[in-house]
């Protein structure tokens, strides 16, 4: 038997042709996927399958159906935005692997014919795309202002221009290799993006490119990405594509450990970004320095919902990494643990910080422009802060306007002599039009009913 309730697994896509994303908005350029991709996402399909869809694996997900696909025991997301086209096809050639041909896939029918699917009885798996235009939970980061802002302050910081220095000599030294593209640290995301994609699939670059120069590449480009994209307080602005994902993974464990729910194995393909940010805000990176970057290529990250050992009755939850196609998976502990950390912990300590809609995106990336290390506590907080600053201006200014009033009528109006108002008293008869501000003078405490 096996401890292993059930798995969530966030997966890279696979190799693609160049992609180009501007180093201020972050708005993608389009890109397609290649058939060394497709193997990739396949083999990474493959090994998710036999640690968690074998019946001899230690890690098998108990009473799981592992030939042909159950569609209430699995849930499969892929992000639409940025490589969309290559995270969609990184998500069919992983499902191949996971799920492969069977030709247990078959019909009988009424006349008594059985029909196996095509392919060898191909696995038809159903995937849910996630649209930037209407759910921001796996591209938070284009077209949020305070992202935005946050990316003009990381290029001002001293550490950024320290770097930036540093960089220098590489830089003067691949200006014949990536033909007119800005040799700034700003676009080293670019330049490693290029020089890699030159290096994997035009055999001329290859031979013409000087050894390590690759290597320094993805050193600044890494040193890029996670300044973008991690930051040390775990509801920074930078941990955004982090926190819109963190829902989804709460959402999910909560739905595997609760028995009445069939759902047992949940993918979500999606780029790098959220790796990243999740390695920050679970304190990975401050143990494991050198995961301070971006993944591989259909690299994984899988989160293990595991039952406690006897006679523990809670749930624990084990964080597995592989680092693209030659890697294994290695287990990381979050939150400074030395072990696998209970889930209700977990959910303690990370569900104040998940951004669950759209509405709690947008105001994220408005409150966020003035505040480099947003939480959501904080955010409500800063919400809240901003209400009371409008209403103590609203209430400043209806004071004003009753003591404007008070002392206009004063000096509009005469008293007749039966007109008998006591001090502090809002009784009166000839005060005409004024009468209508009598309930908001008793509300501003000028006057007394």
């Amino acid at each position: 038997m096996t401890d292993v309730l059930g798995v969530l697994v966030i997966a890279r896509n696979g190799d693609r042709d160049e992609f180009f994303q501007d180093p201020k908005t972050y708005e993608p350029h389009f890109t397609e996927s290649t058939p060394l991709g497709a193997v990739e996402s396949f083999q990474l399909g493959s090994f998710l399958r036999s640690v968690y869809l074998s019946p001899s694996s230690p890690s098998y997900i108990t009473n799981m159906k592992t030939d042909l696909v159950n569609t209430h025991e699995v849930h499969f997301y892929a992000k639409a935005g940025g490589e969309g086209p290559v995270i969609f096809d990184s998500a069919i050639a992983l499902l191949q692997g996971l799920f492969p041909p069977t030709p247990k896939n078959k019909i009988t029918l009424a006349n008594e014919t059985t029909v196996v699917a095509p392919l060898g009885g191909y696995q038809y798996v159903p995937i849910e795309t996630v649209e930037p235009g209407n759910d921001r939970t796996l591209e938070p980061w284009t077209d949020c202002p305070a992202f935005q802002d946050h990316i003009s302050r990381v290029y001002a910081s001293p550490e950024f221009k320290e770097k930036a220095k540093t960089a220098q000599p590489f830089f003067g030294a691949i200006r014949d290799y990536v033909f007119g593209r800005s040799t700034t640290l700003e676009n080293a995301w670019n330049i490693y993006d290029y020089m890699n994609t030159q290096l994997i699939h035009n055999k001329t670059f290859a031979h013409r490119l000087p050894p390590t120069l690759i290597e320094q590449a993805r050193g600044f480009a890494d040193f890029h990405e996670n300044a973008l994209f991690g930051s040390k307080d775990i509801g920074g602005i930078g941990n955004l594509p982090g926190r819109t994902i963190l829902h989804l993974i709460l959402d999910s464990l909560q739905r595997i450990a609760f028995n009445g729910d069939p759902l047992q194995f949940l993918l979500v393909e999606t780029s790098y970004h959220p790796f990243i940010s999740l390695f920050h805000m679970l304190e990975i990176t401050k143990h494991n320095p050198e995961l301070a970057g971006f993944p591989n290529f259909a690299s994984a990250l899988a989160f293990e919902l595991r039952r406690g050992p006897a006679p523990e009755d809670r749930d624990f939850l084990r964080i597995k990494f592989k680092n693209g196609t030659s890697d294994n998976f290695e287990t990381y502990h979050v939150f400074g643990h030395k072990a696998d950390i209970p889930l209700t912990e977990f959910f303690y300590r990370a569900e104040n910080y998940a951004i669950s809609s759209y509405k709690q995106w947008a105001a994220t990336c408005q409150d966020g422009l003035q505040d480099d290390y947003l939480h959501i506590g904080s955010q409500n907080g800063a919400t809240t802060t901003v209400m009371a600053a409008c209403a103590a201006v609203l209430f400043v200014g209806m004071f004003a306007l009753a003591k404007f009033i008070k002392r206009s009528r004063a000096k509009k109006y005469v008293r007749l002599p039966d007109d008998e108002v006591s001090p502090g008293s809002c009784t009166h008869h000839n005060y005409g039009t004024l009468h209508n501000v009598r309930s908001a003078m008793i509300a501003l405490g000028t006057c007394t009913d």
